[in-house]
């Protein structure tokens, strides 16, 4: 059983983690992922298993290091992507993007005309950084973070 697992996993099959995205969702997504920029090395991953790849990440809860090996072969090829579409704002577009069809579908304007602000406190590791701080009022050590929502609750912008 263990070897049909690691054949499927070659033959570039494998079982689908319930983080996966569906073919909807991916189809929904994918014309808001950047095109390949024309030069360097061609893609040898997948965009739908990076994506994959990431939301199990922010699902579980672990590592970098430590996804599963049926992902993508490195973490780091992972993290790049993720750290790319941070920086040039790809997250940000598909976030808008969502946030206005859901609001079409509640019969709202797509675009909201009011906000919510709202800060949470996180505790941290005993190494501290210039990110680190303290939360008097609520005795919190770690970092905090402020979420800007619609009067919908969905995320507008958030700020660690």
């Amino acid at each position: 059983m263990v070897l049909e697992g690691y054949f499927a996993t070659l033959a570039g099959m494998r079982k689908p983690y319930p983080t996966d995205l569906s073919d909807a969702e991916w189809n929904y997504i994918k014309p808001h992922l950047p095109p390949p920029n024309g030069h360097g090395r061609p893609r040898t991953h997948s965009l739908r298993e990076i994506l994959n790849a990431v939301f199990y990440l922010l699902k579980s809860g672990c590592q970098w290091r430590l996804l599963p090996h049926d992902f993508p072969r490195r973490w780091p090829t992972v993290y790049h992507y993720f750290r790319t579409w941070r920086i040039d704002g790809t997250w940000e577009r598909i976030n808008r993007t969502i946030r206005q069809r859901l609001r079409v579908r509640l019969n709202r304007d797509p675009h909201p005309s009011a906000g919510v602000v709202d800060s949470q406190s996180l505790k941290s590791t005993a190494v501290g950084g210039e990110e680190r701080g303290y939360d008097g009022n609520k005795k919190v050590q770690g970092r905090k973070r402020h979420i800007l929502v619609d009067t919908e609750g969905f995320v507008l912008k958030a700020k660690v």
